[in-house]
């Protein structure tokens, strides 16, 4: 059995591409901190490969800081480099991404705040603070 399940925070923006015959990949790198045995803490920097659908998700909604959890299998390959040394690579290729909460992806959380917003009757909740909402006895559900 081959099943990884992690959770971190991305190291910085996830990087969407297309293969030739048009599959979108997503790769991005999530920091993962050993648990504290001692006053240095560790962490451990974990490749992801996404593919498909959920690659574009994963471009979409993820950013540097944000924390997900991920849920795939490991997987290794190894090819020569550009002074012909052997390059062996171990990543977790994801089934599964659960967008956690965490630092990280303001921009794009900003973005759809404010195209949400504007088709939200109560928009931000904290714009009226201190401020009265007029609500009727007949409005309340019980």
């Amino acid at each position: 059995m081959n099943k990884a399940i992690l959770i971190g925070n991305l190291t910085k923006d996830p990087e969407l591409r297309f293969t030739p015959n048009g599959v979108a990949v997503c790769t991005f790198t999530i920091a993962i901190n050993r648990p504290r045995r001692s006053e240095n803490q560790e962490t451990d920097f974990i490749n992801i490969v996404v593919w498909q659908k959920l690659a574009e998700r994963a471009a979409e909604y993820l950013g540097k800081g944000r924390q997900c959890a991920i849920e795939g299998r490991i997987q290794t390959r190894n090819y020569d480099n550009k002074e012909g040394k052997k390059v062996y690579v171990t990543e977790v290729h994801a089934d599964s991404i659960e967008f956690l909460g965490g630092r990280g992806g303001e921009k794009r959380e900003q973005q759809s705040q404010q195209t949400d917003s504007s088709a939200d009757p109560f928009g931000d909740p904290f714009s009226n603070a201190g401020k009265p909402i007029n609500i009727s006895d007949d409005d309340l559900p019980f």
